[in-house]
């Protein structure tokens, strides 16, 4: 077969429509086997036996491992986003309106989703190869054999322990980038501890507090759900060991914007009554 008889083969019409809906069809059945993956999350994570010592170490790696990552961004955040408001609220006199607008920006968007991001890219991506190197060693295989529940100890106490880690480093992220701001603010106006944070949440409510930790429990689950379905079934050895890592970081931060689209939509129809 020629050249051009070969590109006019690839680009007929049945073989564009048949390649179409191969895709679609992997798509669909991608999704239904995602949908089944998580069925099963919540039927094992409420079921015994319990893997206390998993979770407590999953708690201990998504959490405690984290800490400084999480300090040094969120410091940085809030020094940053302080000095570039800082100049922008001048000129329409409004600087005494700084505290209010970093923690507005802190607490309703930033510190969920830049702690998710973060997670994203150190917990889920290790996640995915740690399981897939697993699976592609027959690792997993060897568990069952064994009589012991992989499924339960490697991805329920996984998911487990973002969605209920990622929450907390959220509001801890939310205060040290608050800490941030407070240091630049008190620098440049000598503004006083209890004065900058009176003013900081005078605009905060409790909804705001409960969507940053619904958010991010969300954001936390989609982490989990990702790197661990995506290492799982993991395949074709070391290659696909590297795939199921990239895949689980970029599912999870496109999951993550969309979640987050999505969450702001909802909270502002019911907070202003749709």
């Amino acid at each position: 077969m020629g050249p051009l008889k070969f590109m006019a083969y690839n680009f007929h019409p049945c073989y564009v429509n048949k390649h179409l809906n191969m895709n679609f069809g992997r798509f669909f059945l991608r999704v239904y086997e995602i949908w089944q993956f998580i069925r099963r999350f919540f039927r094992e994570v409420f079921l015994p036996p319990y893997e206390y010592k998993e979770i407590i170490n999953q708690f201990f790696q998504v959490g405690i491992r984290s800490l400084s990552i999480i300090t040094l961004t969120g410091f940085i955040t809030g020094v940053v986003f302080t000095k570039q408001s800082r100049s922008s609220l001048a000129e329409f006199g409004a600087a005494s309106w700084l505290p209010s607008l970093i923690a507005i920006a802190l607490i309703r968007a930033l510190a969920p989703l830049v702690t998710a991001l973060i997670i994203a890219g150190k917990v889920g991506s290790n996640m995915g190869a740690e399981l897939g190197s697993m699976k592609v060693t027959e690792q997993i295989d060897a568990m069952e054999v064994s009589s012991t529940n992989p499924f339960k100890f490697l991805v329920a106490s996984r998911v487990l322990a973002t969605t209920a880690i990622v929450p907390v480093l959220a509001v801890y992220m939310g205060f040290v980038g608050l800490m941030g701001a407070y240091m630049n603010v008190h620098h440049n106006e000598q503004t006083s501890f209890t004065s900058f944070f009176q003013s900081a949440f005078m605009k905060i409510t409790f909804l705001d507090v409960w969507v940053l930790l619904l958010k991010s429990a969300v954001y936390g689950f989609t982490i989990g759900v990702a790197g661990c379905f995506n290492g799982y079934n993991a395949d074709q050895g070391t290659v696909g060991v590297g795939r199921a890592a990239n895949t689980a970081v970029v599912v999870s931060m496109f999951l993550i914007f969309i979640e987050e689209m999505i969450i702001v939509q909802l909270v502002n129809y019911f907070k202003h009554g749709g």
